[in-house]
């Protein structure tokens, strides 16, 4: 376990999925984590939050990834409404081509 005095608190999170989630995206960018609080935040949520904390010379860097998470969509439904909405304008074009397709094959129409 690192010195806590080497230690910087970089978010809290009253949430233990939200501190998880922050936790993942800093180890997959490379940066050594503490979540300190993390047993009595996910037994008692209400009543204890979890420290994300990282290294001194960590913080800009992290601080960046926690920044960049804001960025993402906010939830599953938001992917998938966006991926249903792609989804229907493809179908909606392709069909629109066919239809092209046809109208010039068969001027009749």
């Amino acid at each position: 376990m690192p010195n806590p005095e080497d230690l910087i608190t970089v978010a809290t999170f009253p949430e233990p999925m939200e501190a998880n989630m922050a936790r993942s995206a800093l180890e997959s960018a490379g940066i050594g984590v503490f979540l300190q609080g993390e047993t009595a935040n996910s037994l008692l949520p209400v009543a204890f939050s979890s420290r994300l904390q990282v290294r001194r010379e960590d913080e800009a860097a992290a601080r960046a990834v926690l920044n960049g998470l804001d960025d993402a969509p906010e939830s599953l439904e938001s992917v998938t409404a966006a991926q249903s909405a792609a989804q229907l304008a493809a179908e909606s074009d392709a069909q629109f081509d066919s239809q092209l397709d046809a109208t010039t094959k068969d001027p009749a129409r």
